[in-house]
This record gives structure tokens, sequence and C-alpha cells, in this order.
């Protein structure tokens, strides 16, 4: 597993130079996500299924989101959101399109007025105001509806490869929510490690769902044999 030991030297050196250098940090960071789509492409084994093309591509907006936000700036950081957002929608085609399935149109408005809720009282608590509100908002949706397709898989499959992909959500808004606060509301010391730590964390998580459900839709899908007749 080559590319994984570069990915995690990748990681040790991004957060070390979170502490300690930032330069080091910003040098490493775009080489975060194409290393761990590597590590996902060597761990799947030759069997590239839906799930991980859709990861890898998922993955590969999150480089781009990496890279626009090294930059200071406007335009950098709106293309960043745009690139994690899309992103956010390769991780929902994976993982809401086997969870979402049979759910009830009343399961949907009760969840999207929840959903659209939270996301709301999320933004007034960052402190989200000017031109920026609604990109935040339609980013923060896309955030607790990434939650909800994997929480949703949770329930119905019982699978721990869904429970690995909803900390991984989870994660991945804790991490977002902190880089609106450094962005809107007031900086903290450590708040730019722990942004990357819970970053890093969350997509690795959602790689090892993804791996792992990817695998298993694979198996599924091969024809049953019947008993060698001689």
């Amino acid at each position: 597993m080559l590319p994984g030991a570069f990915f995690l030297l990748a990681a040790f050196l991004n957060l070390y130079g979170r502490l300690a250098d930032p330069v080091l940090a910003s040098t490493v960071k775009p080489a975060l996500m194409p290393l761990l789509a590597l590590t996902a492409l060597s761990a799947a084994g030759g069997l590239v299924s839906r799930e991980i093309r859709l990861l890898v591509a998922a993955l590969l907006f999150g480089c781009a989101g990496d890279t626009l936000l090294i930059f200071d700036g406007f335009l950098p950081f709106v293309g960043g959101m745009a690139a994690f957002l899309t992103g956010h929608v390769f991780y929902m085609i994976l993982f809401g399109g086997k969870s979402w399935k049979g759910l009830t149109l009343k399961t949907w408005i009760l969840s999207c007025i929840a959903m659209a809720a939270f996301t709301g009282a999320l933004i007034v608590l960052i402190g989200v105001k000017g031109e920026m509100l609604v990109p935040m908002c339609v980013y923060g949706f896309a955030l607790m509806l990434l939650i909800f397709s994997t929480l949703s898989g949770a329930v119905r499959f019982r699978s721990g490869a869904w429970w690995v992909a909803l900390l991984g959500a989870v994660l991945f808004t804790f991490s977002d929510s902190l880089i609106a606060i450094g962005t809107f509301g007031g900086d903290f010391a450590g708040r730019e490690f722990l942004v990357m730590l819970t970053y890093i964390t969350a997509q690795s998580l959602l790689a090892c769902a993804a791996n792992a459900i990817g695998g298993a839709s694979v198996i599924s899908s091969c024809p049953k044999r019947g008993p060698i007749m001689t």
C-alpha cells in the first residue's frame, strides 16, 4: 500500500505544518486528496466499481478546493466552495443513490424541513452575512443532505460501513463550520490544525466507507454459480 504510506506522510507533514510551518502545510495540501484517491484505487484491488469512480471524482474536486483555498481573497474562497460543493454532489450520488430508495414523500418533506432549519441555525450562529449568505446556505444544506444520505443508509442497511460514512459526513460538516467561523466570525488558536485534522479524517472515513460499499456491490452483482456437474 505505497499510496497509503505516502498519504499518511503527506497528512502528517500537513498537520505538522499547521503548527510549525505554514509554507510546508500549503505545499503538501494539494497532494492529500490525489494520494487518498490512489490509496482507494489500490485498496479496491482492481475492482473499480461505480462507487470507487464516484469517490475518486469527489476527492479530485476536493483537491481543487484545497488548492484554491490556499490563496486569500473572495474569488478563491468562492471557487473552493464550488469545488467542494461539486464533490459533495458526487458523494450524494454515491451514498444517496443507495440510501434514498424507498423513502416516502412524507419522510423527504420532514427531513428537508429539519435540514433547512439546522442549516439556518448554523448560519446564524456562525454569523454569515452579506453577499455570501445565500451561497453559504446552499452549501450548508448540501452538507446536511450528505449527513442525511449516510444516516439513511446506516439506519436502513445497519452496516458498519454506513456508520463510518455518517461519521465522515459529520466531521466534514464540523471542519467546514470551523472554516466558516474563521472567515465570518473570529479566529482562535489551533483552528487551522483542527480544520485539517477533521477534514483529513472525514475524507479518509468516506473513502473507507465507499470502498467497503463498492466492494459489497461488486460481490452482490456477481452471478451465482451452481454446483459443478461431472
